[in-house]
């Protein structure tokens, strides 16, 4: 049998070490899954909607670090991958996406289930190309998975369908696709300008993010030297917590006020790979030197007084000789001990509370952080979930944490977790799920049902979406169309053949997540969670307190003053209790 275009794309993915392809077939990518399945060495992982292939395959890629590829049909089928091509770019995570298309001859003629692809995907997409004749193929192909490797980002091709199953070349001649590892770090003289600034300065703090991965000891090195308490971004999170003296949590909305005042305290800023978006947590009197690999990013949140490119790593190596080992702990010492203080409180709230319902939300996560294994891989769905995560799941150095932290798309959770459950067999995967991020992709609980993947999802049910109710309040908004009628998401589990359990009592909930942990397939955890539970932010502005002030009175003249006695009840007495 002659080889096709298909079977040449087959043959270059080996060629790359893709071991897997996620996706939803049709009959315009039928050229291409027909031959995964005559070489039959890459696993085709068949999901129930497209968005999550794209999910899925952003999961293998940001946990391997290797090149992850989707595939979808043509017109509707590529559509759906467009929500989770955008958290992959996003996320900047290596993915090639197949396209298919519909017959060439037809393109221009507004034919059936037609779309410029091409098009559509530039904006989530550092590469995005047709492959219009036979001929392009592999170079075309070669390019696009070199950019993402190399750029960690998406590359999209878009293939019709007749092009899939032509003839390919004689002449090709397939090279293996690899990452390149270069050593990027500034010159000498800005590596003595940033030097200067920080022996110079009396109170340095460090914020790191997800470009920290694989500079751990020079950051703690580097944090030594300057006796600097370290902030971390969440998408940093699990490459800068574990083994840290230095950590003092995170800023932003979903972070601690140990990390706001070491930020706010500080006389110089060491921004280290991090594209932090809330530019109102940014210190207002600081000096700020941003170190990024790409320099694109430096001084787009917040004014920076010297911009360095360069990788962490590399960077930090070359930093580190330069700079004068400070003695006066005072910032270091004050900014951890704060951190403790903060720790604490948290960990206050985080109980069974005598058993009464509903559950505080922290105290799911908190048995999720103690019962999970040691190299767990976590996922959890935007809005609490991502809230909670952040503040009480640990990282160890062997466990990972994703979410959809850059891009914040709903109903991520289950989707990455096939990815990663996919990618890792044997490891444990845990969802923090929200239940209307369950619900969004609710059918494809049936692709862990398929594949008996034993992923254990942990839903907070609290009926809303409370992280929109949180942000109504803050704006002075009464709560509006954010209830979410559910039905028992434990026994829709049970009745499509998944372990499922539900759970509306705090003594009931350790047993609970202790049986679903140990069952050998996926396993659902429904949890009737506080839908009151206020995750505030580490810093209140001005705005928003009279946001609060205003949604309490407009609630009470609509007829809503229980909400307020509720409200009450969770967040200020409990404290007041405990």
């Amino acid at each position: 049998m002659a080889k096709t275009i298909a079977d040449l794309i087959v043959e270059s993915l080996k060629n790359a070490g893709v071991k897997r392809v996620y996706g939803l077939p049709g009959d315009s990518l039928n050229g291409f899954t027909d031959s995964l399945r005559r070489d039959g060495t890459i696993e085709w992982v068949h999901v129930r909607n497209e968005e999550v292939a794209a999910f899925a395959a952003g999961a293998d890629a940001h946990l391997t670090g290797s090149l992850a590829v989707c595939a979808a049909s043509c017109g509707p089928g590529n559509l759906h991958l467009i929500n989770g091509l955008f958290d992959c770019h996003r996320n900047r995570v290596p993915v090639l996406a197949i396209a298919a298309h519909i017959p060439s001859t037809e393109i221009g003629t507004n034919y059936f289930q037609e779309t410029h692809p091409q098009n559509l995907f530039k904006e989530c997409s550092h590469y995005c190309e047709m492959v219009g004749i036979p001929e392009q193929m592999p170079r075309v192909l070669e390019i696009a998975m070199r950019t993402a490797i190399n750029l960690s980002g998406v590359s999209v091709l878009v293939l019709p369908g007749d092009v899939l199953l032509h003839k390919a070349p004689a002449d090709h001649n397939l090279v293996p696709i690899r990452s390149a590892n270069p050593v990027i770090r500034p010159n000498d003289d800005e590596l003595r300008d940033a030097a200067e600034i920080l022996n110079s300065a009396a109170k340095v703090t460090i914020l790191g993010g997800a470009g920290c991965i694989g500079a751990h000891k020079e950051l703690i090195a580097t944090a030594e030297a300057l006796k600097s308490p370290i902030v971390h971004a969440l998408r940093g999170k699990e490459y800068i917590e574990y083994e840290n003296p230095f950590d003092v949590g995170m800023t932003g909305l979903l972070g601690f006020s140990s990390g706001y005042h070491a930020m706010e305290d500080c006389d110089v800023l060491l921004m280290l790979g991090t594209d932090f978006p809330y530019p109102q947590f940014f210190p207002s009197h600081a000096k700020i030197i941003q170190v990024d690999l790409r320099g694109d990013q430096i001084g787009r949140r917040t004014k920076v007084d010297l911009g360095l490119v360069g990788s962490i790593k590399d960077t930090l190596s070359a930093l580190l000789p330069l700079l004068t080992t400070k003695t006066d702990r005072a910032h270091l010492d004050t900014k951890t001990k704060d951190y403790k203080k903060v720790r604490e409180g948290l960990d206050e709230l985080a109980g069974p509370d005598d058993n009464k319902t509903p559950i505080h939300p922290q105290y799911v996560a908190k048995l999720i952080d103690q019962l999970a294994a040691d190299d767990a891989i976590f996922t959890c769905d935007v809005g609490t979930p991502t809230v909670w995560s952040a503040r009480y799941l640990t990282m160890n150095g062997r466990r990972r944490l994703l979410g959809s932290f850059s891009h914040g798309s709903m109903a991520s959770a289950v989707p990455q977790a096939i990815g990663a459950q996919t990618a890792f067999p044997t490891r444990q995967v845990v969802t923090l799920s929200g239940d209307g991020g369950l619900a969004m992709m609710l059918g494809d609980l049936l692709t862990l049902r398929q594949l008996k993947l034993p992923i254990k999802m942990v839903v907070f049910n609290n009926g809303a979406l409370a992280f929109v109710e949180l942000e109504m309040k803050a704006g002075g908004i009464v709560n509006y169309a954010t209830d979410l009628d559910n039905p028992s998401f434990a026994d829709l589990a049970n009745s499509i053949g998944i372990h499922g359990v539900h759970v509306d009592k705090p003594n009931n909930l350790e047993s609970a997540l202790k049986t679903a942990l140990a069952t050998p397939g996926p396993a659902l955890i429904e949890v009737m969670v506080n839908r009151q539970e206020l995750s505030m932010p580490p810093h209140i502005s001005l705005d928003q307190m009279k946001g609060f002030s205003l949604y309490m009175a407009k609630s009470v003249f609509s007829g809503r003053g229980d909400e307020i006695i509720d409200l009450a009840k969770t967040n200020i007495l409990q404290r007041i209790l405990s």
